[in-house]
C-alpha cells in the first residue's frame, strides 16, 4: 500500500466515523489495520514486533528486521538509552 492509498483508507474510515456508519472501536480498528499494513509494506521484509513488559515499554509495536533491531526501535521509542540508563525496563519481544 502507498502513502496515498493508506491516506485515502483513513479518510474513508474517518468519513464513516463522522457520517455514524462506525462507532469509534470500529474507527480505531480500521486506522489501526491501514497504518499497520502500510508500515509493514513500507519497510519490506521487515517483522511486525510488540514489546511486552515494564511501563513504559509494555505494549509498544515496532517494525524492524530483526529482534535485536525491534529491541533497540522500542527503547528508542520510549526515549530510552540503555548506553545511559543504568536500570532500562525488562521487556521481551513478540511477533505480532
Amino acid at each position: 500500500m502507498d502513502r496515498i492509498s493508506a491516506l485515502r483508507n483513513v479518510e474513508d474510515a474517518l468519513r464513516a466515523f463522522e457520517n455514524g456508519e462506525e462507532d469509534l472501536s470500529g474507527t480505531e480498528r480500521r486506522v489501526a489495520a491501514v497504518l499497520r499494513t502500510y508500515a509493514t509494506e513500507f519497510d519490506g521484509e521487515d517483522d511486525v514486533f510488540r514489546a511486552v513488559g515494564d511501563p513504559p515499554i509494555d505494549g509498544r509495536v515496532v517494525v524492524a528486521p530483526s529482534k535485536p533491531a525491534a529491541r533497540e526501535r522500542v527503547l528508542a521509542a520510549a526515549g530510552i538509552d540503555p548506553a545511559t540508563d543504568d536500570d532500562p525496563p525488562a521487556f521481551d519481544l513478540e511477533r505480532v
